[in-house]
This record gives C-alpha cells, sequence and structure tokens, in this order.
C-alpha cells in the first residue's frame, strides 16, 4: 500500500528507517569474540544493504553502492580497493552480452528465430506451447529475460487474438491453453537463463564471488556443460507440468495457429543482410566462448570469456549495415540503452564478497556454525534452496545472490562440503521465482497480459 503522505508504500517506509537503524545498533554492539571490528563492519553493512534490497526503500542499483561509501569510512577497505570490484572482468562479459543482443534485437533477428522454432515443432495446444517454451528458453540464453518475455507474450497474444475470431475457439484462447502459454513463456523465460554464463546475473555474480574466494574461474562453456542439461529437464518438467497436470485440456487441435505464425515469418520478409551479419557475429562468439580452450596458441591463455564478448560487440560496431547511409550494426543510440543498473548491482555483490573476505568475516562466520558439520549435504542444499526461492519471491534475483552468495561460502566452511555446490544451489534457486506475479519481470509481464 501506498501513502498518500509520502507516495512510499509501507514496507518502503519501514525499510528506510529499520535499514540505518540495525545498522547502528550492530556497530554500537561489543564485537564478538574471534570477530575483527572489520568484520563486524562488513556485517552491519550487509544487513543494511539486505533491509535496503528486500524493502525498495532506495533503488536497488543505488544499494549496491554501498559499500564505495561505507567500506573505506569503517575501514574495512581502501576506496581503491573497493572499486576495484566494480570492474571485475565478468561484468564487461555481461556489457558484451547486452550490446550483442541489443543488435539481435535492433534488426529483429530474435523474433525470426523464435517464430521458425515455433513453427517447427507443431500446432497442437500442446506443442504450441512447447514450440513456445523452447523458443523463449532458447532466447533467455543470450539476451535478457525480460526482452525475451515481452517478445514471446507479443507472439502468444497474437496467437490468442486469432483463436477468439470464433465462439468455439475463443472458448480455447480462454481455457486452459491460454493459461499454459502464458505460464510456460514467463517460466521458460528463467529456466533458459540459468543455462548460460550470461543468461541471469546471478550465474555471473556466483562466478565472480568463486573466483574472488578461491581463486577459480569458471568459464563459458564449463558452465554451460553444468547448466544445459539441468536447463533442458526444468523445461521438460515444467513442460509437462503445465500442460499435462495444471492445465490439462481436451483439445487435439489449434485452428489458425500455424497461419498466424507463417504471417508473422511472412511480414518480416526474406532475412537482411544485416540480420545475416548480426548472426554471423553471435555464432562467432558462441563458439569462441565454447572452443577457445582448445585451441593451441598460447598467446590465448590469457583470453577470457569477456574479451570475446567485448572483441563480438566491438566487431558490430565495425560491420555495415548499410554503407551509403552509414549505418552500421550497432551504434551507440542503440547501445545506450543496456540495462547499466544490473551491472552495478554486480559491482555491489563483488564488493561485498571482498568485504567479506578482506575483513575475516567468513572465517568467523564458518566457525560459528560448527554445529553444520554433522548436516547431509543433500538436506543442507534442499533447505538452501527452499529459502533462496522463497526469498527471491520478494526481492531480485540478483539482490537475493549478492547477499547469500559470500554468506554461502563461510556455511560451506562451518559443514565441510563442497563450496560451490551450495553456491551454485544458490544462484540457480534466486532464478526459479515461479509463484508470484511481481517475483520476476517475465511473471509481471505474463500477469499483465490478462491471460493468466
Amino acid at each position: 500500500m501506498v501513502t498518500a503522505e509520502t507516495g512510499l508504500s509501507r514496507r518502503q517506509q519501514v525499510g528506510l528507517f529499520l535499514g540505518p537503524g540495525l545498522f547502528v545498533l550492530l556497530l554500537l554492539l561489543p564485537v564478538p569474540d574471534g570477530m575483527s571490528a572489520q568484520a563486524m563492519a562488513v556485517l552491519a553493512v550487509t544487513l543494511l544493504m539486505a533491509v535496503f534490497w528486500i524493502s525498495e526503500a532506495i533503488p536497488i542499483p543505488a544499494t549496491a553502492l554501498i559499500p564505495i561509501a561505507l567500506f573505506p569510512l569503517l575501514g574495512v577497505m581502501p576506496t581503491a580497493k573497493v572499486t576495484v570490484s566494480y570492474g571485475n572482468h565478468l561484468i564487461f562479459l555481461f556489457m558484451g552480452g547486452f550490446l550483442i543482443a541489443m543488435a539481435i534485437e535492433r534488426w529483429h533477428l530474435h523474433k525470426r528465430i523464435a517464430l521458425h522454432t515455433v513453427s517447427l515443432v507443431g500446432v497442437t495446444p500442446n506443442r504450441v506451447v512447447l514450440g513456445f517454451m523452447i523458443a523463449t528458453a532458447f532466447l533467455s540464453c543470450w539476451i535478457s529475460n525480460t526482452a525475451t518475455a515481452m517478445l514471446m507474450v507479443t507472439i502468444g497474444m497474437a496467437v490468442l487474438q486469432q483463436l477468439s475470431g470464433s465462439k468455439e475457439q475463443g472458448a480455447l484462447a480462454q481455457s486452459n491453453f491460454g493459461i499454459a502459454l502464458m505460464l510456460g513463456i514467463a517460466y521458460a523465460a528463467s529456466i533458459g537463463g540459468v543455462a548460460t554464463l550470461i543468461g541471469t546475473p546471478p550465474n555471473a555474480i556466483l562466478a565472480g564471488v568463486v573466483e574472488r574466494q578461491y581463486g577459480y574461474t569458471i568459464g563459458f562453456a564449463e558452465w554451460m556443460l553444468f547448466a544445459m542439461p539441468l536447463s533442458i529437464v526444468m523445461l521438460a518438467l515444467a513442460w509437462f507440468y503445465l500442460t499435462r497436470i495444471a492445465f490439462r485440456h481436451d483439445v487435439t487441435e489449434l485452428p489458425g495457429g500455424k497461419a498466424v505464425i507463417r504471417e508473422q515469418l511472412a511480414a518480416l520478409g526474406p532475412m537482411s543482410k544485416p540480420e545475416q551479419r548480426v548472426l554471423a557475429v553471435f555464432l562467432l562468439v558462441v563458439a569462441a566462448w565454447l572452443f577457445r580452450g582448445l585451441l593451441p596458441f598460447a598467446a590465448l591463455k590469457d583470453v577470457t570469456d569477456s574479451a570475446v564478448a567485448i572483441l563480438g560487440a566491438l566487431l558490430l560496431f565495425m560491420i555495415p549495415a548499410d554503407l551509403k547511409k552509414g549505418q552500421f550494426l550497432l551504434d551507440w543510440k542503440t547501445a545506450v540503452n543496456i540495462p547499466w543498473d544490473i551491472m552495478i548491482l554486480f559491482g555491489g555483490g563483488f564488493a561485498l564478497a571482498a568485504g567479506f573476505a578482506a575483513s575475516g568475516l567468513t572465517e568467523w562466520l564458518g566457525s560459528q556454525l560448527s554445529l553444520l558439520q554433522s548436516a547431509n549435504l543433500v538436506v543442507l542444499i534442499a533447505a538452501v534452496v527452499v529459502m533462496v526461492i522463497f526469498l527471491t519471491e520478494v526481492t531480485s534475483n540478483t539482490a537475493t545472490a549478492s547477499l547469500l552468495l559470500p554468506v554461502m561460502a563461510g556455511f560451506a566452511m562451518a559443514a565441510d562440503v563442497p563450496a560451490l555446490s551450495l553456491m551454485a544451489a544458490v544462484a540457480l534457486a534466486s532464478s526459479f521465482a515461479f509463484m508470484l506475479p511481481v517475483a520476476t519481470p517475465p511473471n509481471a509481464i505474463v500477469f499483465s497480459s490478462r491471460q493468466v
């Protein structure tokens, strides 16, 4: 509820006062045995950021800037060391990915891919849902979940509107098929995002925290090898649940469904030269991400996935779309629209992890959680997943990952379990917010369609 006096919701008002209050209270309390004053300060900053992120008392990206102001002030780290986190190479991996995605969207290549995928899978109702989910998940691997959901909902609504032409078809559009189609798009956007390192921010935050804490670099191909099978299984389970359990129907044919897809493909016309060139750059970048480690050249040992992404983005600025018009595949007017707030959020998460490491808070948490040493790994992961899923229903998945991943390092130390197991569970679970319309942008987009 938004109050007339302030224009802020009750949650925001509470967070605006509760966060600073708890921050000051924690700083005034005696420092526990074995904990440094710097670790206590990091804990206070973490609590402040947690309250602000959950309540959204101030903008979420603004909260991510808090370590720059408070870590030097509290003696945790000098400013120069804090700000290094905001220039982490993984942030440039996402920047390159965002720029490539912008070019794909600019020339409508994503729409062509989506329409062809849906057309190939089939036209029975359940196959149409599957086709939309496959197309959504694939696009979500490379472009933002929000942009993917907006595109696919637009196409899905066109199919449903075509069905509303007659009384019988209109009933089908408003039936379980319409609900399954829309929810399938929302869920597939989140599920597809986990498959690649650039698919959703929590994946890159995990990679950054692991690199910071343990000096281990998670490569693009390595992450895909781990996450792609999981994403495929989750997609299949979601499709089965939506079409065979939650929203079953007896309809065997979808009148006019394929005609809508063909009409939209025809409206796109033949593949343009700019589309072909963007596709070529995209495929080149993906191939480099996947196979760079197999090349025998010693000079490539320092070339990271981030460098590949930026190189691909630079090519888009250099390759002409129409030389006579001085038009290139990507220009700055388009590029400036990438989500800069997400990259600030990355920096905040990495800075928080750096504070945990520099202050010794990770080790202190590990020493205090000795009861976890007897915990079963499967039970521990299950408990963490449940906690994260419920938390990410009410707060940003990026903020959730930024907040919890450094803490999981201490938990893993206490329980004497592989840290990557717990941390990967947090990153993946933070992307599976399916219960509330406001939990993720794709959920909200689908809910706004009024088909659910």
